[in-house]
């Protein structure tokens, strides 16, 4: 029998939102990624209104898993390399399962695809927004991404998705190094990954030592723009409407990255919520121009040289930093995802100044930036506003568990390092 409890309510909440606590939510995840905050934070911020949330999860006590406020977790690993048609009918059992419609809140590429391209065969089980089919795969492809920016005239750093490895190697010497190079689409980064996360290669050996020996290399070289000269931000996103006139309003977040793990160019390990009416309205206006709908998180670099604001990715889903935003009225964008889809009103208050910080990455990336830049990073010291990615007084479960799967796979590294 499906499982119906709703969770305890959050003795913290001040922000008295009024969402449809009926219609529950599904954590929906493709690859093997047990230790995300963004997961964690999806069942907690809906789970804190009353809301049933229910997730996909690789093993029974992942932090997610163990998260006072999930009502059940559905142990359905998997490496992306299972074909999409077993990965819907998994997602569509999950559906069953839980027995009633439910919201679908992706927390990768992956599922964003699944979702869109295959929502017709999911509409009976899901909530969906009705984001055109192909878009996210456009979206999250690095080239795909690249042609819509130049198509709607949004900068974006000069870019390549080379046909051959003479012509990636010929035009990385043509630019000048360093470069960055990104795996080219969801699935290729999970089937055929190049680089782990987005790098910056300083020269042609390590180019040339990241690369396959023969045939098109699945990669996306990107024009390398110096920190020295560069601000990063990070722009989240609700978009319910067609952007017309009467339309509902729409919900955007925008801040400062702080710190990535590895520096300069990983996953987010500090934010900070600044507002920014520029880039909100440049988020915006790309969105509406290209007819997106649903949840997203975009990240910018601003070129100080000339104050432009530069897309570097589009994540057609929820980000995992995503709760160092919400509104005075509580709204995030995962709950206005919710609210949205259910016909709930989402309050169109302005957003906090608070910050997001992932702990045990955070400090070695503060650690590794203080050492390239002779100074003192900011952002080391605890405040109160900062949104920790584990730690919840209302919720120490998840904390304790990532001790355990952190200290874990250190190890591993560590006995493989050692032979």
């Amino acid at each position: 029998m499906p499982d119906h409890r709703p969770p305890p309510p959050h003795p913290l909440d001040r922000h008295p939102l009024d969402p449809d606590r009926t219609v529950p939510a599904l954590l929906v995840k493709v690859g093997h990624y047990p230790e995300h905050p963004g997961g964690l934070g999806v069942i907690r911020t809906l789970g804190r209104l009353g809301v049933p949330v229910y997730a996909m999860v690789e093993h029974p006590r992942t932090p997610a898993a163990v998260s006072r406020y999930l009502t059940r977790a559905f142990v359905r690993p998997s490496t992306g390399l299972e074909d999409p048609a077993e990965l819907v009918e998994r997602i569509r059992e999950t559906g069953r399962a839980i027995g009633r419609p439910a919201v679908a809140v992706a927390t990768d590429d992956e599922g964003a695809v699944l979702l869109a391209e295959h929502a017709e065969a999911l509409a009976d089980r899901f909530l969906l927004p009705p984001v055109p089919p192909a878009l996210p795969r456009e979206l999250a492809s690095k080239a795909g991404l690249y042609r819509l920016c130049v198509r709607h005239g949004v900068p974006t750093p000069r870019a390549l998705a080379p046909g051959s490895r003479d012509e990636l190697l010929a035009t990385a010497r043509d630019w000048g190094y360093p470069v960055v190079l990104k795996n080219l689409e969801a699935w290729t980064r999970l089937r055929h990954p190049v680089v782990g996360h987005t790098t910056v290669v300083p020269d042609e050996a390590a180019l040339r030592a990241l690369l396959p020996p023969d045939g098109r290399p699945s990669v996306l070289l990107q024009e390398y723009l110096p920190a020295e000269r560069c601000e990063d931000w990070i722009s989240h996103l609700w978009i319910g409407s067609d952007g017309g006139a009467g339309a509902a309003p729409d919900t955007v977040f925008t801040g400062r990255k702080v710190r990535s793990w590895p520096p300069y160019s990983g996953v987010t390990t500090r934010a900070r919520a600044e507002s920014n009416p520029e880039l909100a309205a440049l988020a915006l206006g790309f969105c509406h121009a290209i007819g997106y709908r649903g949840v997203a998180d975009l990240d910018w670099r601003r070129d100080l040289r000339d104050g432009r604001y530069l897309l570097v990715d589009f994540n057609p889903r929820t980000g995992a930093q995503f709760r160092a935003f919400e509104t005075v009225d509580g709204v995030d964008v995962v709950r206005a995802l919710h609210l949205g889809l259910t016909g709930r009103p989402v309050p169109p208050g302005p957003q906090l100044e608070r910050g997001f910080a992932v702990g045990q990455l955070d400090l070695p990336s503060a650690l590794v930036s203080a050492w390239h830049e002779r100074r003192i990073p900011a952002d080391l010291r605890p405040r109160l506003s900062t949104e920790r990615s584990w730690l919840a007084r209302d919720d120490p479960a998840p904390a304790a568990a990532e001790v355990f799967w952190f200290g874990a796979a250190v190890g591993r590294r560590l006995r493989r390092a050692l032979g």
